[in-house]
């Protein structure tokens, strides 16, 4: 079984890489900007979508704010991407928010900027996928009805490429990132094309008319201004990936993720502007609910607003929109890449400090950080499923946490130059620290102010889920690092400590009939030289067990034999209160109980085998002074863990070693022998 799984991970996975080939898995900036940035670009598939949708609820009129909206989108990315140029050549380490903030604000407001980034990484996995089934639905109707399955399967797919490590998967997503680049830029080139010639664009939706849900006026349109903005301010997610991701830049890795940052900021944004522009001039509609446009066809969904673009642009170019369609479709599953990065990064920084298990910390077979890999996809197909790959139900609890972590992370960043600004700069590296002051200032005024408004108009509306998940992670975390701390202090040594030998050692080998595997855990316990030496067995059925006792004294096994009665057929129990009456009686000896099993080369041998050998063990674990020592027997099917040329079967020899009936021949032989008593020194030769 064990063989098989092996070659099956092989074929999905890979090789295994040694960490010496850490420093081939760097990241040039070609590759490095679709693996970190493709959540950032992918953003505009839906944040125009977003903002159009919040306005419809006053009806088309209110289409005229869009693009103030937008412009304030651009206004705070831009105010973002050099806030973060900062923090990447100032906190080159890869720990990004989390590492600026606990330098500057405390390890506690650290943690909690944490658990915001780790519940965004696995919403950025659910929205970008559940975006992406929706926009194939777009051209494909029939993808509609099952979009649940499809989106679990575009994550299995993902996590599976993820496993493969960072730069594979990144040479593998390069193509689909720059394809929707290529194709969002095509589209805007061939729409200035069709304009010029004197074409007119419009949309399916623009003949349809929309049903306000109410009138909105006064203070009522500016809170709906400011959630049409909330909404997208989407187009910010990802952002924070490179900051958190420079480690696995190329050298020099600050120049180069700083670089990376750019490009993002001027290909995301001219995007956006390209997309919210083009779904303005072809009148396109979307509303939230589907009775709300009237117009739309009986039994036919909404089309995603890009996809509506698309089809308007391209016209009779029918190649046209399903490029567009379907790189929209898979940019937006990739997206969820970005998170597949950031999540296991941060897990293993913060498994690190001991704010999460230390399995997170290492890395996989394929030096991919692959527990963390593996949590977050767990985390992200349950939210999936939970919400039915529903776009407009997951966009809400999104946002909420990006902007915790640009909030305290440009207050961290302003505490960070003061600090260097209360040493002794020169004049012109002060200069350079107020002018960097003055950028993260402002980030932390835009972004803190984003964060209100995203607070205040999306947290009826879901975001108070995120508002209970950050605090209750963050709990959570502070609870492992208790935990860890108070292991630490439990098992320090101390520098005089010393260890207490016990003064007797009673062992016990657990029987439940006389074959070779008993045969052999009697050996070994023997060869152990202990003060007393028993062997134990359990009264389940008379008949068994007076059978096993003139077996016993028949072959003359110079080990003593008890027997413990059990009225009610359990096994378990009767030798734990045996195993403990001897601890108690003597608390300073220690008791080592010997337990025979099988080892076995098949998963549903496992289940056949050695149950009640794994319940004792478990049980036993929690008695002070008592040892458990398993002893293997291998069975002929163990051959298939082996790993090795030899078909070995029932029987067989291997080359170098002697037959195994002969061992356990030897090993039967040893105990008609006049062996010595437990705790005497063996004569010369004796057979252990």
């Amino acid at each position: 079984m064990s063989k098989v799984s092996g070659s099956a991970k092989r074929l999905l996975v890979g090789r295994a890489l040694s960490s010496e080939r850490l420093s081939e898995t760097l990241l040039p900036k070609r590759i490095a900007l679709p693996v970190f940035a493709s959540d950032a670009l992918s953003s505009n598939a839906y944040a125009t979508q977003e903002i159009l949708l919040v306005l419809s609820l006053g009806g088309y009129a209110l289409y005229s704010y869009a693009p103030w909206v937008a412009a304030l989108v651009v206004l705070i990315y831009t105010v973002v991407v050099a806030s973060y140029r900062q923090n990447v050549h100032a906190y080159p380490s890869g720990g990004g928010d989390y590492e600026v903030v606990t330098k500057n604000l405390g390890a506690r407001a650290g943690v909690f900027v944490a658990s915001a980034l780790l519940v965004d990484y696995v919403l950025t996995v659910a929205v970008s996928i559940a975006s992406a089934v929706a926009n194939l639905a777009s051209a494909y109707p029939v993808i509609g009805d099952n979009k649940v399955e499809w989106a679990v399967g575009a994550i299995v797919v993902i996590t599976l490429m993820n496993l493969r490590g960072v730069r594979e998967s990144g040479a593998l997503f390069a193509i689909p990132t720059y394809g929707f680049v290529v194709g969002i830029f095509g589209m805007l080139g061939y729409a200035i094309f069709r304009i010029s010639t004197g074409d007119v664009l419009q949309a399916e939706s623009a003949g349809w008319q929309i049903t306000p849900e109410a009138g909105f006026g006064g203070l009522a349109l500016l809170f709906l201004i400011a959630r049409s903005f909330s909404s997208g301010t989407t187009a910010l997610t990802g952002i924070e990936a490179i900051a958190n991701g420079v480690p696995a830049f190329r050298k020099p890795k600050s120049k180069n993720a700083a670089t990376t940052l750019f490009m993002l900021g001027a290909i995301a944004m001219t995007m956006f502007s390209a997309i919210t522009w083009l779904a303005l001039y072809t009148n396109v509609k979307v509303t939230e609910k589907d009775i709300d446009l009237v117009g739309l066809p009986a039994g036919q969904a909404q089309k995603t607003v890009i996809a509506q673009i698309a089809d308007a642009v391209f016209g009779q170019f029918t190649l046209g929109f399903l490029y567009v369609s379907f790189a929209t479709a898979l940019i937006l599953a990739l997206a969820a890449n970005t998170a597949f990065n950031g999540f296991p990064v941060l897990g293993s920084i913060l498994a690190r400090d001991g704010y999460l298990p230390r399995q997170l910390h290492t890395r996989g077979d394929r030096l991919a950080f692959s527990n963390g890999i593996v949590v977050l996809a767990g985390l992200a197909i349950v939210l999936v499923v939970a919400y039915k790959a529903d776009v407009t139900g997951l966009i809400q609890l999104y946002i909420v946490g990006v902007f915790v972590s640009f909030t305290f992370s440009q207050l961290g960043m302003i505490r960070h130059w003061n600090a260097l600004l209360r040493g002794d700069p020169t004049s012109s590296e002060r200069r350079t620290m107020l002018r960097s002051r003055a950028v993260n200032a402002v980030g932390f005024v835009m972004t803190g102010s984003v964060l209100v408004i995203v607070l205040a108009t999306k947290f009826t509306k879901g975001a108070w889920i995120v508002c209970i998940a950050m605090p209750l992670l963050y709990l959570l975390m502070q609870s492992i690092h208790k935990h860890y701390d108070q292991v630490r202090v439990e098992l320090a040594a101390d520098e005089d400590e010393t260890v207490t030998l016990p003064s007797r050692v009673h062992a016990i080998v657990l029987v439940s009939k006389i074959h070779k595997p008993t045969l052999r855990a009697l050996a070994f316990a023997r060869a152990t030289r202990p003060s007393s030496l028993e062997a134990l067995t359990v009264d389940v059925d008379p008949a068994e067990t007076a059978h096993l006792a003139r077996e016993w004294d028949r072959r003359a096994i110079p080990v003593a034999l008890k027997v413990l009665d059990s009225p009610y057929r359990e096994i378990t129990r009767p030798v734990l209160d045996y195993v403990r009456s001897l601890s108690r009686q003597s608390p300073r000896d220690l008791v080592v109980v010997y337990i025979p099993e099988y080892v076995v080369g098949r998963w549903w041998e496992q289940l056949l085998h050695n149950q009640s050998a794994l319940r004792l063990k478990a049980r036993l674990l929690f008695s002070p002074g008592v040892m458990v020592c398993a002893v293997p027997w291998q069975l002929a099917s163990s051959e298939l863990l082996a790993d090795r040329p030899e078909s070995v079967g029932p029987g067989a020899v291997r080359r170098g070693e002697p037959n195994r009936s002969t061992q356990d021949a030897t090993v039967a032989a040893e105990y008609v022998d006049n062996s010595p008593s437990p705790g005497a020194p063996s004569s010369e030769g004796e057979r252990l």
